[in-house]
């Protein structure tokens, strides 16, 4: 690269496109009736909280994928990658602003989402 400054920003963009890709073709597969939540689970204490973990990932799980694509996007971002409001928002092309509010509008949508759930 000619400038380093911008190594990492091409780095999340890649995997975000990535990530865009898979979730794609595992969207399709999913809908044909062959997806899954295959997921590392961290060892718990006790089969009844190990049960209710993997319940409550996959409660999580099914609301994101509820969500419209930029809103579970800006979430994965956000919280997942532990990205500051300034580099999702540079990692989605889109100004700190949009995606200061579109976090919020998808946070607002997966609490009414599990929230009808409990």
């Amino acid at each position: 690269m000619r400038d380093p400054d911008k190594a990492l920003p091409y780095v999340r963009s890649a995997v975000l496109n990535g990530c865009r890709s898979e979730f794609r073709r595992s969207n399709r597969a999913a809908q044909a009736g062959d997806g899954g939540f295959d997921a590392y689970f961290p060892p718990t204490r006790s089969a009844e909280s190990a049960a209710l973990a993997v319940e409550e990932r996959r409660d999580v799980l099914t609301a994101l994928l509820a969500l419209p694509a930029r809103q579970r996007e800006a979430l994965l971002l956000r919280f997942y990658l532990d990205l500051s409001e300034a580099d999702t928002a540079s990692a989605m092309h889109i100004s700190r602003g949009t995606a200061k509010s579109t976090v919020a509008r998808g946070l607002a949508a997966l609490r009414h989402i599990l929230g009808e759930q409990s």
